[in-house]
């Protein structure tokens, strides 16, 4: 498979201190020139190796050498999934968890900036929709015109199981994002899973 050959030609030169030839990297891994070229190339564009050109020595144009760029491999595998249920389990555990994920979300909200089209209500579906909660406002001769559906949920496994810690926070999102617009507008409640496949934000207008 591609990758796994990528993944060895990296290996090959993380073993090697000094610089390589493609050459070298083929003949090591059993494989074409043109495909170790091939994999460097991709590996090029992604940081994952460095070229430069031998010293000299030899008659003609000195050959490429590779070395592996001595970094994280930024194309490893990540576990966000991972951070995310410990953070949920640490907010769980605190004294007052529901009051915390809101203030998480809420400082999470003040500091996510959009650029601004003149309307908060239309903004705030901007920064959802970035987000990836898939928003709509219901249309302004429908039942309930004060609501926004959020038809997707970026964090759907954790909100299945925590919801009681999710939901605050996405509600705090929306709180701080309107509070540093200065906005008239609130949320007042996040009703979760009030559909299968819909969670629905209630707007309010702040007192003056």
């Amino acid at each position: 498979m591609t990758s796994n050959r990528r993944q060895d030609v990296l290996e090959f030169l993380r073993e090697h201190e000094e610089p390589v030839e493609i050459a070298d990297i083929a003949l090591a891994l059993g494989v074409h020139v043109n495909t170790v070229r091939f994999h460097l190339e991709a590996m090029l564009a992604t940081g994952q190796v460095e070229r430069s050109v031998a010293d000299g020595g030899r008659r003609g144009r000195p050959p490429q050498v590779f070395t592996a760029t001595r970094v994280m491999d930024p194309q490893g595998p990540r576990h966000y999934e991972v951070l995310a249920d410990m953070l949920v389990a640490s907010l769980a555990s605190s004294p007052q968890p529901q009051q915390q994920a809101l203030d998480a979300g809420y400082l999470w909200g003040e500091q996510h900036v959009v650029a601004s089209s003149g309307s908060d209500l239309a903004d705030l579906l901007t920064m959802l929709a970035d987000f990836d909660f898939a928003p709509a406002a219901p249309a302004q001769d429908a039942e309930d015109s004060r609501s926004i559906e959020l038809r997707h949920c970026p964090f759907l496994d954790l909100a299945r199981d925590r919801a009681d810690i999710v939901c605050p926070i996405h509600l705090g999102l929306m709180r701080g994002f309107l509070a540093a617009r200065d906005s008239d507008l609130t949320v007042d409640r996040l009703e979760a899973f009030v559909e299968p496949d819909r969670c629905v934000a209630h707007l309010a207008t702040l007192s003056a």
